[in-house]
């Protein structure tokens, strides 16, 4: 395994003795991680863990309403958002994250369409669980790490509601067009064995402006935030068996649909000049993403002195993607070559179940042991939906995993932990015939078997209570974009079976990291190593994204430090540095650097919080996304620096909140313009500034 220099040092400095830490210092905060699927600390886990709470997403709300954007500002690995509906090259760490809400997946690893961040509205949820690096405690798709999605809970008492509207308007030209709203409205409360929730939220989004005051280019193709209206209607329902047994129904409809009220007036890259927007009505049907999540959770926190957790579920995914010309959809048995307009849907249908029994307490507390069983179906197909052609064939991915994880004290400073998962899969692929455009051939449908057998193992070394320091190894599990493979095939005679690149994907992930907690100071770091020896790398082939299945590196730092200047203010300062590399010639020398499709920035993030009187308080971020080069000299990123503002005021009757985005108003084109995908219509520059005032009621 070869390591870059920075990476030697930062292990080296890992290893140096513990300073001694000072009388006041404070315990670790003990916050327990479901994703992990063995409660564990997030403090004391082997791997980095980034738990982040309500207060911080409300914050951001303020700031933004995409959740892109609410994650990216808050983990410096994850790629600047496009502000897009399609978020395809936003990743973690480099690698695509498995995202879920309430653990059940989100992500559809099969055809990956980029939507999946836009399945939630964000104000239904109380806290955001990110464990980074691949593993695979949740299953297929977490090469780049999970993303948790906990949503709220109902509160104590019989009812209790909440009620919270908001506007957004640009500074440079406030006006109906340009106006944003967004409401939501929640009831919870408990009696006897049963508690509840429901919640609705609605959102108006209007034209956006850059820094210049002009209107941003609209997405026409793969779908925007900009002119749209989207709805989410959550629903939690619980009922408590007995003391130590509770079940719990929830359901989640998201929908978010353009408003299809602008057309794109193309950019000049060499010019400076970005992607604008003129009225129009685009051809074809506005794009649009529909998702419902539905579970069902059974947990016994006292079976026999072990907690059982098991849950049935569901997700149903459509996104519809815009129309356009592009040549992939063009035939001359329908209409003549150019001349014609089509758009692409996808459709997902997941059916699942994820078990898990643990106990805590063997061999005098010692020894924690967890294990369980899931299972997996996800079916789905690409159409075109203009004209019914068939893009990807409907292909069925079936999967049964049995996993054990285990967490021995082996001093009193010292813990390992170790687990295991085998995974058992089939990929049915239904016979088809490509596209004019990749010369008609039909393909010969077929299954194909895969079996992996999963590792990781880490230690973690606590001299005190406030420092400890922890390294490990971990395998993620995940499948190529069998879409990308599927609808390019041109050669005649080719059968699924044939097809190397559906062999699946095994990311192995090396961290060694290291925590402070002690009086006024918290700080993190951590060094990683993200191998693939048959990764996945997205690229642009006529316009249209295919897959290259090649041997990938990715390494990195990710570090943070807070301190708690007083009882008023509060400082933070994150920070995360990537490299990753690949084998564009297949000699097994790692000669080329990814482009921003695949991995993102540097980036710097530092906030300033304060608790000016009991009514009011403020928070202050700003982020600084470094320059980065890439091997295309058209793909050259010029980093930028943005600044944010949120505020709180508390009345007798509930709160005004108020947001500025882009707080000096600054001019840039987004990192995926620059550095992802080079094209005029998609040379798109970030929004300019905005404010937003809401106020928000709980009674």
């Amino acid at each position: 395994m070869r390591f870059s220099p920075l990476f030697v040092a930062l292990t080296a400095l890992l290893s140096a003795p513990a300073v001694a830490q000072s009388t006041d210092a404070r315990t670790l905060d003990a916050v327990t991680v479901t994703a992990s699927r063995t409660g564990q600390s997030a403090d004391t886990a082997p791997q980095t863990i980034v738990v982040i709470e309500r207060e911080a997403i409300e914050r951001q709300l303020r700031i933004s309403g995409n959740s892109s954007d609410v994650l990216a500002n808050l983990l410096p690995s994850y790629t600047p958002s496009r502000g897009k509906m399609n978020g395809s090259g936003e990743t973690l760490r480099g690698r695509t994250p498995l995202i879920l809400v309430d653990g059940i997946p989100q992500s559809n690893p099969l055809r990956p369409t980029g939507r999946e961040t836009h399945t939630i509205d964000y104000a239904m949820v109380e806290r955001i669980e990110v464990i980074q690096g691949a593993n695979a405690m949740n299953g297929l798709g977490a090469t780049g790490g999970t993303i948790n999605l906990i949503t709220r809970k109902p509160e104590p008492g019989q009812i209790n509601q909440h009620v919270g509207v908001q506007t957004t308007v640009p500074t440079t030209d406030v006006s109906a067009e340009t106006t944003s709203y967004r409401a939501d409205y929640r009831i919870s409360g408990s009696k006897g064995r049963w508690d509840y929730l429901f919640g609705a939220g609605y959102e108006d989004q209007g034209l956006w402006l850059d820094g210049d005051g002009t209107a941003i280019g609209t997405d026409t193709t793969q779908g925007d935030l900009m002119a749209t209206r989207a709805y989410d209607l959550h629903a939690k329902l619980g009922y408590w068996i007995d003391d130590n047994q509770e079940l719990q129904f929830s359901s989640n409809r998201y929908r978010i649909k353009s408003k299809a009220e602008y057309l794109t007036v193309s950019g000049n890259r060499n010019t400076g000049l970005p992607t604008t927007s003129v009225r129009g009505t685009p051809p074809g049907t506005p794009p649009w993403n529909d998702v419902w999540t539905t579970g069902l959770a059974y947990t016994h926190h006292d079976l026999a002195g072990m907690e059982l957790r098991a849950m049935v579920f569901n997700q149903e995914f459509e996104g519809l993607f815009g129309g356009d010309r592009s040549s992939t959809f063009q035939d001359p048995l329908i209409a003549p070559v150019g001349t014609l307009y089509d758009q692409s849907r996808s459709v997902a249908s997941k059916w699942g179940a994820k078990t898990s029994l643990g106990r805590d307490d063997l061999f005098d507390g010692t020894l924690k042991l967890t294990g369980g069983v899931d299972l997996l179906q996800d079916s789905g197909k690409q159409d075109l939906y203009g004209t019914g052609r068939t893009y990807v064939p409907n292909s069925e991915f079936r999967n049964a995993a049995g996993f054990l994880q285990a967490e021995y004290k082996l001093l009193p400073t010292l813990t390992a932990q170790g687990g295991i998962r085998r995974e058992e899969a089939t990929l049915r692929i239904d016979s088809y015939q490509t596209l004019y455009r990749y010369n008609r051939v039909n393909v010969q449908g077929g299954k194909l078997r895969f079996g992996e057998t999963l590792y990781n193992a880490g230690l973690v070394f606590a001299p005190t209570e406030t420092f400890n320091v922890f390294g490990s190894y971990s395998e993620g599990f995940g499948m190529p974009d069998v879409g990308r493979v599927l609808r390019s095939i041109n050669t005649p005679g080719t059968s699924v079976a044939d097809l190397d690149a559906l062999e699946p994907v095994l990311t192995r992930n090396t961290e060694l990291g290291a925590r402070v907690r002690t009086g006024a100071w918290q700080a993190d770091v951590a060094v990683f190593q993200s191998r693939s020896d048959l990764g996945t790398r997205i690229i642009s082939v006529d316009g249209a994204f295919q897959m290259a299945r090649e041997k990938t590196r990715i390494e990195g730092l990710d570090a943070s430090v807070r301190y708690q200047l007083n009882d008023v203010h509060a400082l933070g300062l994150s920070y995360a540095w990537t490299r990753g590399r690949y084998d564009s010639d297949a000699d097994g020398r790692l000669d080329a650097r990814l482009d921003g499709l695949n991995i993102a920035p540097n980036r710097a993030i530092a906030t300033w919080s304060a608790q000016w009187k009991p009514k009011l308080s403020t928070f202050v971020q700003g982020q600084y996304a470094f320059n980065r080069n890439f091997d295309e000299a058209a793909k050259q990123f010029q980093g930028y620096a943005l600044f944010d503002l949120a505020a709180e005021y508390k009345l007798s009757k509930g709160s005004v909140q108020l947001g500025v985005a882009n707080l000096f108003d600054r001019q840039y084109i987004t990192y995926y313009s620059q550095s992802a995908l080079i094209e005029p219509d998609r040379y798109f520059a970030g929004r300019g500034r905005t404010v937003t005032v809401g106020y928000q009621l709980d009674f």
